[in-house]
Parts: structure tokens; C-alpha cells; sequence
């Protein structure tokens, strides 16, 4: 042995390489770079530097080279393609500069870095963190398109489409993958999963694969089986925790997860746990971004099929497992998929919402989405509930509790996955991406692919003795009806519909209508009755006849869920002819909050912001709360607590931000009070140096 170098200084260059490697936005001492990419150090205390230094890049708890967690490389003339490499940049009497390279499938991590010379032992340079590289074309996460490593990889805004079909809604949300403490939160997230536990040598070894991180960390993000970040409840109860509907952005989340000695927080629902998710995956590198998906299928049997039960007063039967919700988010990440080869490459689904277990555990993905479009439910990693959740066929039964028996209403293949929405790329707009989840509605190609689907599952030919002949599925009904809204659907105003029936044969009918309108969550999950109603009409034959409906505000106001929503249904009894079920979600707008930016925003300059809020109900309004969050804003969350407001009195608050950095930022403004809950609201601000 020879003796002991003495210890070098380190120069990171941090400002220079992370310019180089997209990784500026992180506040962090330490260097942070991206994998199959030169970074350049400089170091001194070695003498004679450029004579047989060797470099040690080792990772995870026991390093070695067959893990591919261990790397020794000494000076070469030119990068390497393939493993670790170092090329002599500039020496000097007691300093050396070196530009080091990872291979592009190098495992991504925290990294420990020593240098030996000659015959004495190893000298540690320090840490530095990789991330993938969606910029290098050599990455499984390479994204040709640079605006989309923009918005996908270094995005910090998002926008979350929510509501139903009919009438979809988007709100703001801060991914804030670049904040504070966020990276090292990641890196703790890894180092908890379950995985991690049973195996670390093997689990660091997989963190090259983002097929293999995408699955963990969808299982991680959830509380369910590994104390993971978010504790999902969908009781409407909140107790002990905070309604799933207020939290504004991910980094509160992931920073109470910490401080909690990592307990799952308390409360998500699946767009909170697809917007970690999103957190998550952008800081690590991985191109992701959220998906809503409307009329969302919940298979739980895996039949693709949905079963809904109603009883005779038109009355929606939680019996089954099977569930339709308005909306459901996930998200879409982007890598190849060596494993399937390359046409399946490209987007890949992956849900952090804890629904089915897939291997034990609740996790779900990666799915090709190229896969789902083409019903190929037979490959890795869950895509037979994913091609369900789009394409499930609906079926709705009648339910006699006193017999058990139960017939079927109607059959449609039409109901299920409409409107699935993105945010745009640099634009704060919708984008409907249902073309590539699968073919059009009711098209002949869309109805082969099911089949083929079914196929695959070994259900074509299962005999079910409680389903119907195909031709009373294909029988007609007499009369046909729908819901029409007749006023605008705002909390605080009354809600006024119209049903409609028409009769669609050439003689009269009677026909016995049983009306409820119920309060519901997203999940379409009934929590109270608002109201019922029963009328009985004799339409002429052709005609068509509207009934009002009016179901006012303080009938429903001490009702209402967070979710705003409201399903109203009718089951029409035709005398001697089929039940006809009309139904229609209903999701409420809260009323607008306006805010205002008085001046020019500049970098590190105060500008102050103004947000007024109008009562639009004929009661007073208290526990009136601010929360304002934003990065590259604000430090933190803003909270300011208002007074109560009288009916109809308006309220206007100040308060000042300073811009930390230039571009577009995003201000998310969350206003919460007794009647109404999280009315939400986001603003762009343009910042300038």
C-alpha cells in the first residue's frame, strides 16, 4: 500500500454542467447530470495527475460490476460508448480537469465518486446524482421532439381535465419536480419500496429500466402496501386529514410524506396520485404527463364488461364490484419497451391509484398503449384493465332484492372511455388523445378489436346462463329518453333539467316513470338522496313530451359532496313493452374567483397580485381561506384566512409576490369557504428579467 492521498477539492462546475444537461432548474449543491452525457469536474491534490488515475462511480448499498453499480475507468484518449469513461480535459503542476462519461443505460441514482493515482488508495471526489436523458438518442427515454422534453421533463405546471363527459373542467396543478428537497424525496421513495426491501443489491441494479422504475414507483406513490406516499379515500369523510380536492400542488405532499417519518398523507384520489406520479417521474428524468379519462370503466372481474344494477325505483344498487366513474386520471409515460418490441414502444400507461392488485401488489403498468388501442390484453403490465377502463361494454340490469332476479335493461358499447384529455404541449389547452387509445365508437374496426380482446381472455364462447339472447338485446324499446340541462349548472343556483320522452312507435303508450336524483363522489358512488319524484304520461303516438324538473339550492346545498356531482335518473315502466333507463352526471361549476396582476412581473422585483371573490348565495359565507401556491413565485404556500362574507358582498385581497425566474409561471389560487369547496383558479404570469 502506498500512503494516503491527501484529500482533494473538488470543482463541480454545477453551473456549466447543468446547463449542458438540462438539470439548471434543481436548487441543489450537488451536481446533478443526465446519463450517456459528458460532464467535466476538476480536482486537485493528486501529484503528477494525469499519471494512472483511475476513477471508481459506485452505487447503492454493495457495489460491484457484475450489478453494473460499480464502475473503475481510467483516462482514455475518447469517450466510451459503452461503460464509463474519462478523457483528460487540462492539467496544471496540482490540478486536472476530466470530462467523465455514463453509459446511456448507466443506473440512475446517487452516485459516489473516488479517484486513485497510482499505488495509494482511493480519494473521494464527493456525490453527484443521474437522472435519464430524454435529449440522448441512446436513452430508453429519448423523446425526439424537443418541446416535448420541454413540457414533459421540465414542466412544472400542469393542467388536470375533471367533470364529466358533457361538461369537462380543468384545474391547475404544481408538479414542482424542482424544488427544494424534492429530488432527494425521489431518490427516498426508491430506497422504500417494497422491492428495495426484499432485495436492494437487485433492485438498484433494475434502476436502468424505467419499465422497471415506472411499476415501483406507481406501487410506491400509493400508501397501500409499503407505507407510500398518498393514502387514497373516496368515503366523501375526510376526518384527519385534507379533502383530496384541496391540495394545489405535489410538493406539500411529498414534503409531509418526509417530515411524517414517511407515513402516507392523508387524502388522495386518483388525480392526486397521477399528479406525485407525474412529480415523481419529471425529476427522475422520465418524460410523463396526466390522462383523464371520462366515463371510466372499473372492471374488477375481468370480463370487460360493466355491470350497473337498478331497482325498480330507478334507484342505482351498489351490487358488484364493476364501477363507472365521470372522470379517472393516470398517467403516460414515455420509454421503449425492449420487452415487446419496438412498435409498442412510445407511451406507456401507469396508475398510481390503488384499484386492483397486479403480482400482490397495488400497482398498474406499464401498458403500451399501442397495445390498448389494438386489444392485445395478453401483454405486460396489465393492459387487459387498461383496454377495459377505455372499452368496456356497459351493461345495465334491473335487480328485484325480494327475488333475486335480475333482467337486463339494456346493453351499450358506446358508454365507456370518451373525451380521454391531456394538457396541450406550451399551450394551457385541452388535447383529446381518444383516437390512440382505440378506434372510433361504433365503428366495425373498434367492435373486431373487442372481440379480439375477449378472444384473448378465453371469453367468446364461456357460456353465461343470466345473459340474455342476442335478440332481446337487439329488441327496440317503445320510447326513448333524455336529460336536457335548462339553466347554467353553478353551486348556489337551482338546478333545472328536462326530461324528455318521445314515443318512437305508431300507436299511444302509458308509460310509469320513477324519478331520484342523488348526490354522488366522482366515482359515481351515491352519498345522498336529493330527491324523487313519480309521474305517470300517456304519450300519442311520434310524440314527444318534456317534463320540468327543478331541484333547488337549499334542497341540495347540505347534500352536496366536494365533487360537486349529481346523478339524476328516471326508469321508465312502458306498459307491456321494455323498462327504459334514461340517466344523465351531473357535475356543478363553483362560482368564478378573478385575480388580477397590478404591474409588470419581473425577476426578484415585488409585484402584487388582487383576488376577488362574489358570494353568489342569499346567506353569509364564512371560514373563508386563500391558498395561493406557484413555483418560481412563491417559496411554500401562501395561506390567508378572510373574513366572512355577507350575501352578495364581494371580497378583494392583496398580497405580493417576487419572481424568482423568467418565462411563463403559473399562479394557482385555491379559495375554500363553508358553502363552497375549493374553488380553484390559475393565472400565467409572464415573467421578465
Amino acid at each position: 500500500m502506498g500512503q494516503a492521498a491527501t484529500q482533494p477539492s473538488t470543482n463541480w462546475h454545477l453551473k456549466e454542467n447543468a446547463r449542458e444537461h438540462h438539470t439548471s432548474k434543481f436548487s441543489s449543491e450537488e451536481l446533478i447530470v443526465r446519463r450517456g452525457q459528458a460532464f467535466t469536474i476538476t480536482f486537485n491534490g493528486t501529484e503528477r495527475p494525469e499519471q494512472n488515475l483511475v476513477f471508481i462511480a459506485e452505487t447503492g448499498p454493495k457495489p460491484s460490476k457484475a450489478t453494473k453499480t460499480l464502475a473503475t475507468f481510467d483516462i482514455s484518449s475518447t469517450a466510451s460508448k459503452e461503460g464509463w469513461s474519462a478523457v483528460l480535459q487540462s492539467s496544471s503542476s496540482n490540478s486536472v480537469s476530466i470530462s467523465i462519461s455514463s453509459p446511456h443505460n448507466a443506473v440512475i441514482g446517487r452516485y459516489r465518486l473516488s479517484v486513485q493515482s497510482g499505488s495509494s488508495s482511493p480519494a473521494s471526489l464527493g456525490t453527484f446524482v443521474l437522472l435519464f436523458n430524454p435529449w440522448s438518442s441512446g436513452d430508453d427515454v429519448f423523446m425526439p421532439s424537443k418541446a416535448e422534453c420541454e413540457e414533459y421533463v421540465l414542466e412544472e405546471f400542469g393542467i388536470i381535465f375533471a367533470g364529466n363527459k358533457n361538461h369537462i373542467s380543468g384545474f391547475g396543478w404544481n408538479f414542482g419536480q424542482f424544488q427544494g428537497d424534492i429530488l432527494n424525496i425521489c431518490l427516498a421513495i426508491m430506497d422504500r419500496s417494497l422491492y428495495y426491501r426484499q432485495d436492494p443489491v437487485t433492485d438498484v441494479s433494475h434502476r436502468h429500466d424505467p419499465r422497471y422504475l415506472g411499476r415501483v414507483l406507481s406501487a410506491m406513490v400509493n400508501g397501500n402496501d409499503d407505507q407510500g406516499v398518498v393514502l387514497g379515500n373516496w368515503s366523501g369523510k375526510y376526518e384527519g386529514g385534507k379533502n383530496p380536492s384541496s391540495w394545489t400542488g405535489s410538493g406539500e405532499i411529498l414534503q409531509s410524506w418526509k417530515k411524517s417519518g414517511f407515513r402516507p398523507v392523508k387524502y388522495g384520489q386518483c388525480w392526486v396520485f397521477a399528479a406525485v406520479l407525474t412529480t415523481v417521474l419529471r425529476c427522475l428524468g422520465i418524460p410523463t404527463r396526466t390522462i383523464t379519462n371520462f366515463s371510466s370503466a372499473h372492471d374488477a372481474d375481468g370480463n370487460l364488461r360493466v355491470d350497473e344494477f337498478y331497482d325498480a325505483e330507478g334507484n342505482h344498487l351498489e351490487r358488484g364490484s364493476d364501477s363507472v366513474w365521470n372522470f379517472h386520471v393516470w398517467n403516460e409515460s414515455w420509454f421503449t419497451r425492449n420487452d415487446l418490441g419496438p412498435s409498442y414502444s412510445g407511451w406507456q400507461v401507469l396508475d398510481a391509484t390503488p384499484q386492483e392488485q397486479s403480482g400482490g401488489i397495488y400497482q398498474c403498468g406499464p401498458a403500451s398503449r399501442y397495445a390498448i388501442k389494438e386489444g392485445e390484453v395478453d401483454l405486460d403490465y396489465d393492459s387487459t384493465f387498461v383496454f377495459a377502463e377505455v372499452n368496456a361494454d356497459c351493461m345495465y340490469w334491473n335487480y328485484d332484492s325480494t327475488t333475486g332476479k335480475k333482467t337486463l335493461i339494456y346493453s351499450k358499447s358506446t358508454e365507456i372511455g370518451a373525451s380521454i384529455s391531456t394538457k396541450a404541449v406550451g399551450r394551457d389547452d385541452r388535447v383529446d388523445v381518444t383516437s390512440d387509445y382505440k378506434y372510433e365508437e361504433g365503428s366495425a374496426k373498434e367492435r373486431d378489436i373487442f372481440k379480439k380482446a375477449r378472444k384473448k381472455l378465453g371469453l367468446e364462447d364461456k357460456f353465461d346462463p343470466t345473459a340474455p339472447k342476442l335478440e332481446e338485446i337487439e329488441q327496440k324499446p317503445d320510447i326513448s329518453g333524455k336529460f336536457k340541462v335548462a339553466s347554467s349548472l353553478e353551486v348556489g343556483k337551482d338546478l333545472n333539467l328536462l326530461l324528455v320522452l318521445e314515443n318512437l312507435q305508431s300507436d299511444a303508450k302509458t308509460v310509469n316513470v320513477n324519478m331520484t336524483a342523488w348526490s354522488t363522489l366522482y366515482t359515481r358512488r351515491r352519498v345522498n338522496q336529493l330527491w324523487k319524484d313519480s309521474i305517470s304520461v300517456t304519450l300519442a303516438p311520434k310524440e314527444e313530451k318534456q317534463f320540468p324538473i327543478k331541484i333547488k339550492y337549499p334542497e341540495y346545498q347540505q347534500q352536496l359532496t366536494t365533487d360537486k356531482t349529481i346523478q339524476v335518473t328516471a326508469l321508465c315502466h312502458v306498459e307491456d313493452g321494455m323498462q327504459v333507463l334514461v340517466k344523465r352526471n351531473i357535475t356543478l361549476d363553483n362560482p368564478d374567483i378573478d385575480v388580477q396582476v397590478l404591474g409588470e412581473a419581473k425577476v426578484n422585483k415585488e409585484v402584487e397580485v388582487e383576488v376577488a371573490f362574489t358570494n353568489p348565495i342569499d346567506t353569509e359565507v364564512k371560514d373563508c381561506v386563500l391558498q395561493v401556491e406557484g413555483s418560481d413565485l412563491l417559496q411554500g404556500i401562501l395561506e390567508l384566512r378572510l373574513p366572512p362574507l355577507k350575501a352578495s358582498e364581494k371580497s378583494s385581497t392583496k398580497f405580493k409576490l417576487i419572481p424568482s425566474e423568467a418565462g411563463p409561471k403559473h399562479l394557482l389560487v385555491n379559495f375554500s369557504c363553508d358553502k363552497f369547496a375549493d374553488i380553484k383558479t390559475f393565472k400565467m404570469l409572464n415573467v421578465i428579467n
